[in-house]
């Protein structure tokens, strides 16, 4: 039967519906799966011993990934950091270095971002920890719902994009090209990105002055210099020490988000922060956040598992391969099934998923001078990174989008994380345009300084 062959579309088709019913995505993912697992095993496309390869797949995939243990100790980090008051102080320093500059709050969120990006490398841990730290915050202070929501997720799915990345390393293993290549080829845009979410933080600031208000009397005296210093210079120790660490290869990134949770416990004790409510609460928002997100990570596992089984890879070459096979068009679709799977999958999904499919196909292609051959992977390396990042804030599916949804304070709406996204999007995809037209924004660096 024709309609056999499309069952892969008709999953993404009854996750949209069941998305906005406002069921947990966890359940509509996991739920989507089983249900489509049984119709393929209704007509012959699923056989029932497949069942037990799913609970293998989150098993081995999701339980014993010890590249994911780093997520519940950087949470533990960003929620005590909040719970304490600790990170608001930050966000206080930051806004009055930036006092005089408009949408201070907004670039020190940008900031705050980068530095978070280059210390998880994982974009979930980023994107919670910023949430947590800088929604209520900035909300307190007068910034609009979107706007803060839409900075919040631009800037904490840095966290991808910036070296020292998991993701990156993963992608460099696959693509069979230097890692340390791969990450110097990221720098740039991802710096790029980052000043184009703070020039976009001071255009708002300055025609719409109610999204971003100008910092209160409070906010901009009576800040001595010691509260300055004693505000940033811990956290920015800990956050150093935790770059440094990864960075120097003393440890790995799990290592370091060890590091990071006991620098943050520490600091808490000696700034006199802690005590039994502080405690209960870090404790309790951790648990909840870490829960709904590998509740996520499970469905998220058994969704592509069900998916490959439905022949959904060989759908995605096929489409690849088909008709005109210039460098150009397979580039394009390259990108745009990347781009349509990051609204439903986690990066490590999409890396394991498409590029093992991809790299014989990036073998194949000749940009004649618009790239040499031998760059061609390493290119195509970093706009995969670039267009990943985007995919995860772009709506209705962006998984960011969720994560932001399921830890913001009560109050924020789905619809004002859609709309404040956004022109952050836009902003990614114009920064994709231009890698794709100018290569060297992403070779020069290797170049210059590997070779």
């Amino acid at each position: 039967m024709i309609w056999m062959d499309f069952l892969p579309l008709m999953m993404f088709g009854a996750m949209f519906v069941l998305l906005f019913s406002g069921y947990p995505v966890a359940f509509v993912l996991g739920g989507v799966a089983m249900g489509f697992a049984g119709i393929g095993m209704s007509v012959g496309m699923f056989h029932p011993a497949e069942f037990f390869n799913i609970v293998a797949r989150i098993y081995g995939g999701v339980m014993q990934n010890y590249l994911l243990v780093a997520i519940p100790m950087f949470i533990f980090m960003g929620a005590l950091l909040d719970k304490s008051g600790i990170g608001d102080d930050l966000l206080s320093a930051f806004s009055h270095l930036l006092r005089k500059v408009p949408g201070g709050l907004g670039l020190s969120v940008t900031l705050l971002g980068t530095i978070m990006a280059a210390t998880t490398g994982i974009v979930g841990a980023s994107v919670v920890m910023l949430t947590l730290l800088a929604t209520p915050a900035m909300l307190s202070r007068g910034y609009a719902q979107s706007y803060t929501m839409g900075i919040i997720g631009a800037a904490g799915t840095l966290g991808i994009l910036i070296p020292p990345s998991i993701m990156l390393v993963l992608m460099a293993d696959i693509l069979q090209i230097s890692a340390g290549k791969l990450f110097l080829s990221a720098v740039m845009p991802g710096l790029i990105l980052a000043g184009f979410y703070a020039v976009y933080s001071v255009g708002i600031a300055v025609l719409r002055p109610e999204m971003a208000p100008r910092p209160s009397v409070a906010d901009t005296e009576a800040f001595p210099i010691g509260r300055l210093m004693a505000s940033l210079l811990p956290v920015l120790t800990i956050v150093g020490l935790v770059l440094g660490s990864i960075a120097t290869g003393l440890t790995s990134t799990t290592e370091a988000a060890g590091i990071g949770a006991f620098g943050a416990l520490a600091l808490v004790i000696l700034r006199r922060r802690m005590n039994g409510a502080v405690w209960r609460t870090t404790l309790s928002s951790s648990g909840q956040i870490n829960g709904m997100l590998f509740m996520i990570f499970f469905g998220a596992a058994a969704f592509s598992y069900v998916f490959r089984a439905l022949g959904g890879d060989f759908m995605v070459e096929d489409l690849l391969l088909a008709g005109d096979r210039s460098a150009w068009k397979v580039l394009f679709f390259m990108l745009l099934g990347a781009f349509v799977l990051g609204f439903f999958f986690e990066w490590i999904e999409i890396c394991l998923i498409l590029l093992p499919i991809y790299v014989p196909i990036i073998g194949q292609l000749d940009f004649g001078a618009h790239v040499g051959r031998s760059d061609v992977a390493l290119w195509m390396g970093a706009l995969f990174a670039v267009n990943l990042q985007t995919s995860f804030l772009t709506p209705p599916f962006g998984i960011s989008l969720f994560y932001m949804r399921g830890v913001a304070p009560e109050g924020v709406s789905l619809r004002a994380i859609y709309i404040g996204v956004i022109p952050f999007v836009l902003i990614q995809l114009c920064v994709l345009g231009g890698l794709v037209a100018f290569p060297q924004i992403a070779l020069w660096l290797p170049h210059a300084l590997l070779d």
